[in-house]
């Protein structure tokens, strides 16, 4: 049984992954968090602590780190004794921690593919350009690496696996589909960090098809879903990180992924696109200095972590999967919905947060335990999805599944 954790970043999903390591810290052993500013880390654990969160007495210690730096990277590992590290700081780092764990031997566990800073939307599948590359070096060391273990990727690519598991002889096409019907009372302002998450829509989208990858223009194509609890909803097909593993991993169904967005943003996005503040490259102002625009913007809006005490409402994020079973057409909605008040209630941050940071404790819990401890390279689809519900029930995001007109557990 892997034992001890370190948790690199200091974000809002950080947040929700320190408070539930805290509470499963029975399975998990001690507990560390580090990032680039440890005064960020501080506030996170004082916050753990004030909410009695703790479920055994046990070690939450704090450190800076410069995560860019998989040699300081591999060291905290060492000093700190950790077996597992949860990276959910910026997706700049993602390989600078890998190779961290590869170093040392520790699992590792992050939420979203890596990017370069100067560049957006590279060559599909993404995971290719960075990842799998060092899949091999995972199973020579026999290392673990679930890659995109948050809820969207990470979650969704198990809603995926289990419908086709479980209802299908055959699968024709998945579609993710990510809503947020929350307000947080702002004029605009963005649930993740601004830089990641305006890089996710200034490229080109990416989907999978006819078993080809084909483009389209972000907002280009809308679709209104009807959903549980949350009702009928306008989204707009995006680029994903998960359409890139789960097309690898069933290259005969079309794959998508739909997010919903209101009109302020759409307007407000567009007319930074359009001024050029969405961009990634340098430019010089007429006082010499040099800035990234799309950094600009970041610092003017803002910060995630802000808009939790206000945020009302509610998430449902779910697939739609389409294929056969005996020749017949079968559709299955696998989904859960979250609630932003209670999120804040209990860990202090909003609901999407909530949702992203869960689920890879979830995993690490997983790991810890024996069931996902792969020993290689793993997206989440390959990995048996029943375990990770079942934990995922028991730490805060059910899992549903729609059939027809029949809303159920997924286990009932």
């Amino acid at each position: 049984m892997k034992k001890n954790v370190l948790i690199v970043g200091a974000g809002g999903v950080a947040q929700v992954v320190a408070h539930k390591c805290a509470q499963n810290n029975d399975i998990l052993g001690d507990l560390h968090i580090a990032s680039r500013t440890k005064s960020k880390c501080d506030v996170i654990v004082d916050g753990v602590r004030e909410k009695g969160a703790m479920k055994v007495e046990g070690t939450f210690e704090t450190h800076a780190l410069d995560a860019t730096k998989s040699a300081d990277v591999a060291d905290l590992i060492r000093k700190t004794g950790a077996e597992i590290v949860i990276n959910v700081g910026t997706a700049f780092v993602n390989m600078h921690v890998l190779d961290g764990c590869i170093e040392t031997g520790a699992a590792y566990i992050d939420t979203a593919i890596h990017e370069e800073p100067d560049k957006i939307c590279e060559t599909p599948p993404w995971y290719a350009n960075y990842e799998w590359k060092k899949r091999d070096a995972c199973a020579e060391k026999g290392v673990t690496a679930i890659l995109g273990a948050g809820f969207d990727p990470g979650v969704v690519n198990a809603y995926a696996r289990y419908a086709i598991d479980e209802f299908m002889d055959e699968v024709k096409s998945i579609d993710i589909v990510d809503i947020n019907a929350g307000s947080h009372g702002r004029y605009f302002a963005t649930n993740f960090d601004p830089e990641i998450n305006f890089r996710e829509f200034t490229g080109v989208v990416y989907y999978w098809e006819d078993g080809r990858w084909k483009e389209k223009s972000m907002f280009e194509t809308g679709h209104e879903w009807d959903l549980p609890v949350v009702g009928k909803q306008m989204a707009y097909m995006s680029g994903h990180d998960e359409i890139h593993s789960l097309a690898t991993n069933y290259p005969q169904a079309d794959v998508r992924f739909w997010m919903g967005f209101g009109e302020r943003y759409i307007t407000v996005f567009t007319v930074l696109k359009n001024l050029g503040l969405l961009s990634e490259q340098p430019v010089t102002t007429a006082e010499g200095q040099e800035v990234v625009p799309l950094k600009v913007v970041k610092a003017c809006l803002p910060d995630p972590k802000s808009l939790a005490p206000d945020y009302t409402g509610k998430t449902c994020i779910g697939d739609l999967v389409k294929g056969t079973k005996g020749g017949e057409e079968v559709e299955v909605f696998v989904y859960n919905v979250a609630d932003h008040k209670e999120a804040y209630t209990e860990v202090g941050s909003q609901g999407i947060s909530y949702t992203a940071g869960v689920p890879p404790v979830a995993a690490a819990m997983l790991i810890a335990q024996g069931d996902w401890d792969a020993k290689t390279m793993k997206n989440v689809e390959e990995m048996d999805p029943k375990p990770f519900f079942e934990v995922l029930d028991r730490i805060g995001l059910p899992t549903r599944v729609r059939i027809g007109d029949e809303e159920r557990a997924w286990n009932a």
